[in-house]
């Protein structure tokens, strides 16, 4: 199957170029030419398969043949060796809990199911050059490809962070690894590491002189496996009788990429009725869907730091999956709430429902409170564990909180940092010292 750019309809990539490039030549975002949709029976039998069988089957139809069937297993039994619980709490709505992989964050699903792609590709190539993987963090995207990547051969690892902004344990996750992760600190803001990655996949010389990609949600490797979560989630309310004919799906968004996913999923045959997109002050795509107007700005900080993102990458995708602002309207609800909003939230699920959010999967809780109607079933995308921010969490709940060993242990390490100044050419000049 080809991928066309959201820039240009004529650009046309393979899979394997789409992944390994990210962006196009001229920074458009691949899409593929079509998304198989699944069989009705597909859907029927969903709840006699693993989540490791129905990702597989997803996976071969999204693929459609272009990576190979034993492969594609391999790939999806190792990337999914953890579970994902549906938690239906003390309110009747549903927690999908996606932070049980090995960095307790969302990302671990897609950046191992991509890892495992590109090992396939670099086993292809006897001549493979290495490939350097540009990654900008708020926190959890850093720790969970550092960890997907470590001590792979034929790829480097470039993560970049704002300084101050990325708190101790998100930061040991990957700023200890070393080898062929390097951890840079940069002196501006995440949208100034978005920016020097973006710039550096449009330099020629940069990309003459080196391989480079992104394992953020640019990366298509990355939205196909974040699809196969929203069909566990339908088959687990199947498998309880749930009525699902009125499901809806809310989704704390930053750079779009995980609601792109699921509105693939829906493209592919999931039957959902709306899915709700939940932004904190960061409200960039809020503001488009109440407007038809998309203007990004400056990113403000916020304690869901993983939601500050200031222009949403993905934003071109969604378009291009629903083609206009009447549209979006009609499948996307949207929200946005601040700091003491989350705050609010998180103390009243707590204490009323003896159930921990963190604040991303807040937001998305409370988005369900005052967006489901009458006889819809809804379900909040739990994005990160709770402990993952632990000093903010203890201080609204007034509680200590236990570190889970995946969080402590990293924290055992010595850190291993790059401070840089922000700036396209420092940026430049250091990968090109790493080659």
């Amino acid at each position: 199957m080809n991928y066309f750019t959201t820039t240009n309809k004529h650009s046309i990539a393979t899979l394997e170029q789409a992944v390994t490039r990210a962006l196009s030549p001229d920074g458009g975002l691949y899409m593929p030419e079509r998304l198989p949709r699944l069989p009705k029976a597909f859907l029927h039998n969903t709840t006699s398969m693993t989540l490791q069988d129905m990702a597989y089957a997803i996976g071969a139809f999204a693929f459609n043949g272009d990576v190979p069937p034993d492969v594609l297993h391999d790939i999806v039994f190792e990337a999914l060796d953890f579970i994902i619980p549906l938690v239906k709490t003390a309110s009747g709505r549903y927690v999908l809990e996606l932070f049980h992989g090995p960095t307790m964050a969302f990302k671990d699903v897609g950046t191992r199911f991509m890892s495992g792609l590109l090992d396939y590709y670099r086993t292809r190539h006897p001549e493979w050059r290495p490939l350097n993987v540009l990654v900008p963090t708020s926190g959890d995207t850093g720790g969970a490809v550092a960890n997907s990547f470590r001590a792979k051969p034929g790829v480097n690892v470039f993560v970049l962070y704002p300084h101050g902004a990325v708190n101790e344990i998100q930061r040991s996750q990957f700023a200890t690894l070393g080898g062929n992760v390097k951890a840079i600190e940069v002196s501006g803001s995440f949208d100034d590491c978005k920016s020097l990655v973006e710039e550096a996949f449009l330099d020629p010389q940069l990309n003459d002189a080196m391989r480079l990609t992104s394992a953020t949600s640019i990366n298509y490797a990355r939205l196909v496996p974040q699809m196969f979560y929203y069909f566990w989630a339908y088959a687990q309310l199947v498998s309880q009788h749930v009525d699902t004919n009125n499901l809806v799906f809310a989704v704390p968004c930053s750079n779009l990429g995980n609601l792109t996913s699921g509105l693939m999923a829906q493209k592919m045959g999931l039957p959902v009725k709306r899915f709700i997109s939940v932004e904190n002050q960061n409200n960039i795509f809020y503001n488009y869907v109440k407007t038809g107007v998309f203007t990004p700005k400056p990113t403000q900080y916020s304690i869901a730091p993983a939601l500050d993102s200031g222009c949403p990458t993905n934003f071109g995708r969604i378009v291009e999956l629903l083609g206009s602002h009447e549209n979006v309207c009609r499948h996307i609800h949207a929200y946005s709430y601040d700091d003491d909003q989350i705050v609010e939230t998180i103390l009243k699920t707590y204490h009323e429902e003896e159930y921990l959010l963190d604040p991303h999967t807040a937001v998305a809780y409370r988005a369900l409170q005052d967006d489901l109607q009458p006889g819809e079933v809804g379900i909040a995308l739990g994005t990160a564990h709770p402990a993952k921010l632990r000093p903010l969490m203890e201080g609204i709940i007034n509680k200590p909180i236990t570190l889970p060993q995946k969080l402590s242990k990293p924290l055992q390490r010595n850190l291993q940092v790059i401070k840089m100044n922000n700036g396209f050419s420092a940026f430049k000049n250091l990968l090109l010292s790493n080659q």
